[in-house]
């Protein structure tokens, strides 16, 4: 499955890089395929790991700050692993053309 997170640190002021710095981190730290975007990060796993390290993303940011918004968007597709890669691969070749990937590709 591929899961899309969104982290957003309230009451931090406007620069939140360092806190979110501090979950990308983790989320490097584990096993799970992932890329870091300018929206969020896209971690692919089974769902348990998934939503554990999303967890634990979301619990260390509220270690730091009162609140803490969290957005999830899951793409579980049965029987296909992967895909991180493999769908920016597939939308590349029905372009025609390499895309601005963040070098997934």
């Amino acid at each position: 499955m591929l899961a899309q997170v969104s982290l957003t640190p309230v009451g931090s002021g406007e620069e939140t890089k360092e806190l979110l710095a501090r979950a990308a981190k983790f989320v490097a730290s584990t096993e799970l395929p992932y890329q870091l975007t300018s929206m969020g990060l896209i971690i692919e796993g089974d769902w348990d790991e998934v939503m554990t390290c999303i967890k634990k993303c979301h619990q260390e940011l509220a270690g730091m700050v009162d609140r803490v918004v969290t957005n999830i968007v899951i793409d579980d597709r049965k029987g296909m692993a992967g895909r991180l890669r493999h769908d920016v691969l597939n939308v590349e070749y029905a372009a025609g053309d390499a895309l601005a990937t963040g070098e997934l590709t």
